[in-house]
This record gives structure tokens, sequence and C-alpha cells, in this order.
């Protein structure tokens, strides 16, 4: 009967090890795992993320809206930030992505001029630059500086792992003053058409910045001619205003694809 007892005691004794042991491993992993987070950008770009009103911010961010002129006519983009469903609205057209499928819808008889699947969310990343860097998947480099009318601009580049987003090929540079560490240029290759890795280069200069709640976040943009994976000339420039950013979730229905809406392959 004692060696009953015996028995049971230590088997109690060590099922109350086990059980003290998992109690101490689960906030060890919960602490490396944050350290790691924490180290997973380059240090430029975490003062560049830090000169644009710093990342914790932008992430407590959960809806973002900005207008923009185009072909005439208003265009206004609305983006659940953390899921990255989208609308875009025009006079003549809605084009957004229910987090499944990209979807159109023509308002009027008026033809929609453009590549639906490439452009549903191709100025919400122009626009949401330098903190989008921030995305998964994100692989960082270096790159050469780029110089501009006798300024040099630092830089970072930007990879893409297998399988990411709609063109994985694509890289971008971004370029920033070394003494602010305000982003002033980006780089960028185009692969959506061809999904090959491109060796032509296009940029776009952020010339303007704006403070909205406490974000810096762009009021003008410019698209520049290339040549030699150089900037050169003006090509056109892309102005914002009414810009909201808010930590509210953003009713889901205004993405859902309306009735005699397309689905866009």
């Amino acid at each position: 009967m004692k060696k009953i007892i015996y028995l049971f005691v230590a088997l109690a004794f060590w099922n109350c090890k086990d059980v003290k042991k998992e109690t101490v491993v689960t906030p060890v992993e919960t602490e490396t795992k944050e350290i790691a987070e924490e180290k997973k950008y380059p240090e430029a770009l975490e003062k560049i993320f830090e000169a644009h009103g710093g990342l914790d911010l932008w992430k407590s961010m959960r809806f973002l809206e900005f207008a923009m002129e185009k072909n005439g006519v208003n265009e206004v983009t609305s983006t659940d930030l953390w899921n990255r469903k989208s609308l875009i609205e025009t006079p003549d057209h809605a084009l957004g992505y229910d987090g499944e499928q990209v979807w159109l819808k023509n308002k009027n008889d008026a033809e929609y001029k453009g590549k639906p699947k490439f452009y549903y969310n191709l100025m919400f990343y122009f626009y949401t630059m330098p903190f989008i860097l921030s995305d998964d998947g994100i692989i960082y480099g270096d790159i050469e500086p780029l110089v501009f009318e006798g300024k040099t601009y630092p830089g970072i580049r930007i990879g893409y792992q297998n399988g990411v987003g709609e063109s994985p090929e694509d890289e971008y540079a971004i370029y920033y003053n070394p003494e602010t560490y305000k982003m002033e240029w980006l780089g960028y290759t185009v692969t959506f058409f061809t999904q090959e890795k491109a060796k032509e280069w296009h940029f776009r200069k952020y010339s303007e910045w704006m403070n909205v709640e406490g974000l810096l976040l762009p009021k003008t943009i410019v698209r520049y001619e290339y040549e030699n994976n150089l900037p050169t000339t003006v090509h056109s420039e892309n102005h914002f205003e009414n810009v909201k950013v808010s930590k509210e979730k953003p009713n889901q229905e205004l993405f859902e694809m309306p009735e005699n809406a397309q689905v866009i392959e």
C-alpha cells in the first residue's frame, strides 16, 4: 500500500513540474518573437519611418482615403489598410477589390481606359510610401546612391519573396535625404505585363508632404522621364487632397462588388 502511495506522489510531482515548465516557456517565446520583429528593418529604413511619423502610428491606422485629379476628373481611392480591400471611384467608373477578386463597374457608357487589375492598387502603393515597405515578404538590400542635379541620395533596394503580390519580380528603390531621412525619390521596375525581371528603372520624386494625423503623407508626387536608369525631366505630376486616415474599421460593404459589375480576370 505504501508503494502505491509513493508512486502516486511521484507522478503528481513530475506532472507539476511539466505544468510549471509550460508556463515559463510561452512568455519567453513571445518576447523573442517581438524582439525579432523590431529588428527586421534596415536601420536607415527605421529612421525613414520615424521621419514620417513612425511605423507604430501608421500600423494603428485602419482606413485611408485620398482624392486625385486624373484626366480632368476627380478620382477617390478608399482602402482598408489591414486587409487591403479597396475602392476607386470616378464619375464614370467604380473599380474595387473585395479581398478575393478585382471588379469593375461602368456607371455610364464611357469606356474604361487602362488595365483594371494593374491599376486598382497602383496609386495606393505609390501614395503609402514609405510605410508600404514594411509589408511582409519584402527583401531589403543595398543599392548605389541616386545622384540628381548635384545632390546625392542614399538608397535601399526592395525585392519580394516568390509568390508575394501580383508581380513578385517587381523591384523598388527608396532614396532619402541623408540629413532629415525624409523620402525623396522612388525608383521602380514594372513587370506586371511580362512577369519577368525588368531592366528599366522608372522614377517618381516625392516633392511635397503634408501632415495628416501625425503622419507625413505625399501632397505631390512627380513622375519623371528616364534614360540609362536615371531620371531626366518631368513627365507629369499627381496632386493629392482631401486625405483622411482613421483608426476606425471601415464598413466592409463599401468594397463589395455591386450589381452589374464585372469580375476582372
